[in-house]
């Protein structure tokens, strides 16, 4: 399964959703590649230490000699890989004017690896553009986190559309996996007027788990790990547990 985590609007936790996605994905002892595609590199800062980033995405998309192979890392969490990016990436667009097979690229280098690994997970940038398309071609399944406020729909018909035109030629097996609600305060009344409406717009796509907003989860990108080895015992722990079970039935 190749997983593509994107929403073009940011701050509505989707690298967190990907990082513990694929902690609690290894932790179930499947062999998980982490795969960092947005070029403000949070996923690689949360496992890889800075120093020790070799390789990049950026030079395994755009170099000839190199492959998705050569840009792996360890990470500390066992059955856990990270392909890791630098802000290098936002130059890919520009890189790839007049490439015939921009679009592809991130297709072509999964499949030399995909074998190795019972999921892979795409972190995607907050944009529309050319890296979260090559994310789109290359995914067998698209999964959306929707942050549980104001303006939490804002974007998203812009996305589907885009999945509706990836499925018409180049990806016609993309599948939507489904929408998690992130940020949830139940205490609010708008939280739970909100929740209702993503549910009456996206009906059983929506997953019954909801992540709730946690401090626990805001503090363990900063101390580089997972919020199951941060903090284990918590809510956040929990949410994110219990979306890598539904993550695993819906496929």
């Amino acid at each position: 399964m190749i997983l593509a985590i994107a929403n073009q609007k940011g701050g509505v936790g989707k690298t967190t959703t990907a990082i513990n996605l694929a902690a609690a994905l290894a932790h179930k002892k499947y062999k998980t590649l982490l795969i960092d595609l947005d070029p403000q590199g949070n996923c690689t800062l949360c496992f890889v230490d800075h120093q020790q980033i070799g390789t990049t995405v950026y030079e395994a998309l755009t170099e000839p000699g190199l492959s998705l192979k050569e840009a792996i890392h360890p990470t500390q969490t066992a059955n856990l890989e990270v392909v890791p990016s630098r802000i290098t990436l936002a130059k890919f667009e520009s890189k790839m004017i007049g490439e015939l097979d921009s679009h592809f690229r991130m297709k072509d280098r999964i499949a030399s690896v995909q074998k190795q690994y019972d999921y892979v997970i795409i972190d995607c940038p907050p944009t529309l553009g050319l890296l979260t398309v090559n994310a789109l071609v290359a995914a067998s399944h698209l999964l959306v986190p929707i942050q549980s406020s104001y303006f939490a729909l804002e974007g998203t018909d812009d996305l589907l559309e885009t999945v509706e035109k990836i499925k018409a030629r180049p990806n016609p097996g993309l599948e939507f996996l489904g929408v998690v609600i992130t940020l949830h305060d139940k205490r609010t009344v708008l939280g739970r007027d909100i929740k209702s409406h993503i549910k009456e717009v996206f009906g059983n796509k929506v997953f019954k788990t909801i992540i709730s907003r946690s401090v626990r989860l805001e503090e363990s990108p900063a101390y580089k790990e997972s919020i199951f080895t941060y903090s284990p015992n918590s809510t956040g722990a929990l949410e994110y547990y219990r979306l890598s079970e539904e993550v695993i039935g819906r496929v």
